[in-house]
């Protein structure tokens, strides 16, 4: 007889038409059913949990939570899915573990700084105050760390398919999710080449690309310039056509699931062992069971609070869409020269990408949109558009490039943020592991890696 195969670290089974998720062996062949009912809409249930952040992460964590009993009120000053969530590259980046900081950060940043055409921006004036920051994120550019780092980010990144799929189930929202492959578009195989070490971590987790050369490109995709050489196609990938627009249906969907949606700043979370914590907002102090922070880059204060200084700051991404876009590329491509990201949408094609490191307070800066305009043309020249709209916005960077998942001692207050570039990515599985930790339904996923005291305090 074979070997029994190990148990799943998460089994789809029945939940009124919803799954849930099971731990161990009873999920061997998913035919685990659970006997219970759906939450009802008007019944105050479980206990009463406040969410703050109402992007990709929030809203997750928020129907998770429903769907396992809890009352649950998600609070966010503007409306759901308009922060960072609105103007992500759209992608379900399952590949995605290889963090920024790889062993030639240290040689590749300054030529990147000097160079015009070099996707990494940094505001000058603002660079004293990141400093520790950068210090701490450099420290990370070293082979041991960059494999430990993308082992983690790899638990949170590789199932993206799977765990919006199993987020949306039921709901009308599936509608804004496509699979499809994701390229990466090079000049030539030597530059594909040139990343064997990026390529090889994502192969040990499965990720192999299919290579196409020469003439055959653009026999793939016409949408490709001749500056296009060579594409790396992987598989089971995924994208989203709207990802404000699927992230507010997913709020209403909660609505609908019994969940309430308040609008309104956080201003404190008061927190200790021996009382549940109470959130001060604009409209008032609300009292709770339990507390999430999924508030992206502007977690850090409300961590504070609590008594943590997490290093956590923003890589400002940008993106512009070209509005009613024809003759461009018809799946998701890293376009590897200027690391940006197209992703054929409702609205258009989106283009989206850059690092500029320069704080919250900042307006947009015009050079990464000038990148972007040049290089575009450069890969899809066949690209005709009516209008384009640009964006700026703030992807919430640790030193260590990994979220912040779990609770914060025994105060009662845990934390869902961090996810760098792939928080579309991994929000759906960190809103479930979250809820998990609340309900008491954890998975059996060590998130030590994850814990929000790992920077001391």
């Amino acid at each position: 007889m074979g070997k029994t195969p190990a148990a799943p670290r998460f089994c789809a089974t029945s939940f009124n038409s919803r799954p849930i998720f099971l731990r161990g062996p009873a999920c061997f062949g998913h035919k685990t059913l659970v006997s219970c009912s759906a939450p009802p809409k008007d019944k105050q249930m479980g206990k009463k949990i406040i969410v703050i952040g109402a992007g990709i992460v929030g809203v997750s964590t928020a129907i998770w939570l429903r769907r396992f009993g809890q009352t649950v009120t998600l609070v966010d000053r503007a409306d759901p899915g308009q922060g960072a969530s609105y103007g992500n590259a759209g992608l379900l980046a399952a590949c995605a573990m290889v963090p920024e900081t790889t062993p030639d950060l240290f040689f590749k940043a300054p030529k990147m700084l000097l160079d015009r055409d070099s996707p990494l921006f940094v505001r000058w004036s603002y660079l004293p105050r990141m400093l520790p920051w950068l210090t701490g994120y450099m420290k990370h550019a070293n082979d041991r760390d960059t494999r430990r780092i993308s082992g983690n980010l790899a638990e949170i990144t590789s199932d993206t398919v799977t765990q919006h799929w199993a987020l949306t189930e039921g709901m009308g929202a599936r509608d804004y999710l496509n699979k499809s492959d994701y390229v990466f578009a090079y000049r030539s195989r030597a530059d594909f080449e040139a990343e064997a070490y990026t390529w090889q971590i994502r192969r040990a987790r499965g990720f192999d690309p299919t290579l196409i050369e020469g003439p055959a490109v653009q026999e793939f995709d016409p949408g490709y310039g001749p500056n296009i050489g060579c594409l790396a196609v992987v598989k089971d990938h995924g994208f989203v056509t709207d990802p404000g627009g699927y992230v507010a249906s997913l709020a209403d969907e909660f609505q609908r699931m019994g969940g309430r949606v308040v609008r309104a700043d956080v201003t404190d979370i008061e927190a200790s062992e021996n009382a549940p914590p109470r959130v001060i907002t604009s409209e008032g102090a609300m009292s709770c069971d339990k507390v999430v922070i999924a508030s992206g880059a502007w977690s850090k204060t409300l961590m504070k609070k609590l008594g943590l200084r997490i290093p956590l700051e923003s890589e400002r991404g940008y993106h512009i869409v070209m509005k009613d876009a024809s003759g461009g590329p018809r799946a998701p491509t890293m376009v590897s020269s200027g690391k940006f990201a197209a992703t054929p949408m409702k609205a258009g094609l989106r283009c989206a990408g850059i690092v500029e490191l320069g704080g919250l307070e900042a307006g947009p800066s015009d050079a990464p949109f000038a990148l972007l305009r040049r290089q575009i043309p450069e890969a899809f020249p066949h690209l005709e558009f009516s209008s384009e709209q640009t964006w700026m916005g703030h992807r919430p960077a640790t030193t260590d490039s990994l979220p912040l998942i779990g609770q914060v001692r025994r105060s009662g207050v845990y934390t869902a943020f961090g996810h760098q570039h792939v928080g579309l990515t991994g929000g759906p599985k960190t809103g479930r592991l979250v809820a998990g930790l609340i309900a008491d339904q954890p998975s059996n996923l060590d998130l030590g890696a994850y814990a929000p005291d790992r920077f001391g305090v």
